[in-house]
């Protein structure tokens, strides 16, 4: 008889393959049964250096999950600040402190993709990207476009490097649809699949600051929780 971890598990992979589409990330068991270990896949976010790569991720299951994390790494090589370049290893606290019972493998997985388009050089697992994004964003644009393009299967493109610059609030028609927030802002979310109305009473419902209209890089678990509520799992 299947226990209630392996019942939850199968029942969060039917929910992924349900919205892969949508979600874009996907996971399944390595030899196509077993619920304890998992492989997960991550689209490269657009218009950053990892656009149009397929990552893989390798996803050991604990025996006391949900209670615990699920253990997440790269297999995939990739050029980031919170990623190990050399062991894949992940430096999110969603998959750490930061967990609850309420998060799914599906919100891991979109928190990793989250992580993609806002990498967070302050809090790095590998230091050496970490001084590159920091005292060179352009270099680190193009390292990390080269090793997806290498590892990942990603196409040469053209680089926007805007993202990794402050940017003003921008001033053009249809602002108040953002409620106050920096478009950039909801528009991460926006990129994972969902409506911008969804994504502005979520940031409401929890408590986001809107920061005076600026721009800025949310704590992973605000991430996670406006993720969770966007799904319905909250």
């Amino acid at each position: 008889m299947a226990s209630s971890r392996d019942r939850r598990i199968a029942k969060e992979l039917q929910d992924i393959q349900s919205d892969r589409d949508n979600s874009g990330v996907y996971a399944a068991p390595v030899d196509g049964v077993s619920l304890k270990h998992l492989k997960g896949t991550i689209p490269g976010p657009p218009d950053t250096p990892y656009a149009g790569g397929t990552f893989m991720v390798d996803i050991q299951i604990p025996d006391n999950y949900p209670f615990k994390s699920p253990i997440m790494k790269f297999e995939t090589k990739i050029w980031h600040p919170n990623v190990s370049s050399k062991t894949g290893a992940i430096c999110l606290d969603t998959l750490g402190t930061a967990w609850s019972p309420v998060q799914t493998i599906k919100t891991a997985l979109l928190s990793i993709r989250m992580l993609l388009e806002v990498p967070n050089p302050k809090d790095p697992q590998d230091a050496e990207v970490a001084m590159m994004l920091l005292c060179d964003p352009e270099k680190f644009a193009r390292v990390a476009q080269e090793w997806a393009i290498k590892h990942a299967g990603a196409k040469k493109q053209e680089l926007d490097l805007s993202k990794y610059k402050k940017q003003d609030a921008p001033a053009e028609n249809g602002v108040n649809r953002y409620k106050g927030y920096h478009r950039n802002l909801v528009e991460r979310f926006v990129n994972m699949g969902f409506d911008v109305e969804a994504v502005v009473q979520a940031f409401e419902a929890i408590g986001i600051d809107p920061n005076n209209s600026q721009d800025y890089q949310l704590e992973e678990a605000y991430i996670s929780d406006v993720t969770a509520r966007l799904l319905g799992e909250d």
